[in-house]
């Protein structure tokens, strides 16, 4: 079974290599959140106060009220004043999400042009088939996920002091987790659909829901009481609040962590159990 799973993989990766531009089209859309809509939305120039009220003020109140609003900024944004810092965490979980959607479509292409129905009467479980896919789903989200990592680190994501190679394992195990999960769950979703374009209604229908109700663009206590709700199941949050711990903290809180890794484990490992089960039943020659 590991050298069929090898094998399909295998044959993932030499066709996403030979197509080096869907990698460029990958990580364009998270690149211009960053450099646009991360850089353009300024806190501490959104609440700073007029020239005009800092003149009336006594010198040494001014300080106070500069440390109050810094303090503000930090207690909402997760610890940091720099929304490009905060954002450039939630765009890692984005970009797991952006190609765990698009992990099914490979199921899609394969039956369309017949290789599927191939695999399906070849001498192999189906289970390796699923385990192939979500394996270089996994494998491709990560490579670009680091990407957009670096391109953050270019364009001044503000690093913990602290921050080493453990740091960096635990951004890797959290994406890893997030990335099984939601590739798991799409391939579930999909398996059965046979045109691209079905494939990208359901997945334009989900994708928004995961991204905006999450803590991966702004901080759930900042949202409505319904949506926090919503926020509070979804696991993106969880990934987008242990990715920022590993690059703002200097101390973990190991609880806050011990409970996010949690909830992205059995996340991770239901899906995958369902992807297995529903491949088992409903991957069929067509």
């Amino acid at each position: 079974m590991i050298d069929e799973i090898f094998a399909l993989i295998m044959r993932e990766v030499k066709k996403w290599v030979r197509e080096p531009f869907l990698i460029l089209m990958m990580i364009i859309q998270p690149t211009l959140w960053l450099g646009l809509f991360g850089k353009a939305f300024n806190l501490s120039g959104l609440i700073s106060i007029p020239p005009e009220i800092i003149k009336e003020l006594p010198p040494d109140k001014t300080h106070i009220i500069s440390d109050l609003f810094n303090r503000i900024l930090q207690n909402t944004f997760g610890g940091t004043t720099d929304y490009f810092t905060y954002i450039s965490a939630g765009m890692l979980s984005i970009v797991i999400l952006f190609t765990s959607m698009f992990s099914g479509m490979s199921i899609v292409w394969d039956r369309r042009f017949g290789f599927l129905n191939k695999l399906l009467v070849a001498p192999i479980s189906r289970c390796s088939i699923i385990i192939a896919k979500v394996s270089f789903s996994v494998l491709r989200g990560i490579v670009q996920a680091l990407l957009v990592f670096s391109i953050a680190l270019a364009f001044g994501l503000k690093l913990t002091h602290n921050f080493n190679l453990i740091n960096l394992l635990g951004i890797l195990t959290t994406l890893l987790l997030l990335s099984i999960g939601l590739s798991s769950l799409f391939i579930a979703i999909t398996i059965r659909i046979k045109s691209w374009e079905a494939h990208a209604a359901v997945v334009n229908l989900l994708n928004l829901p995961l991204m905006f109700a999450s803590s991966a663009l702004f901080p759930i206590k900042q949202m409505p009481s319904w949506l926090q709700m919503i926020a509070k199941f979804n696991p993106i949050s969880y990934a987008s609040d242990n990715i920022r711990i590993f690059i703002l903290s200097n101390e973990f809180n190991m609880q806050i962590l011990l409970h996010n890794f949690e909830f992205l484990i059995i996340f991770a490992l239901t899906f995958s159990i369902v992807g297995i089960l529903v491949a088992e039943r409903m991957l069929k020659f067509d």
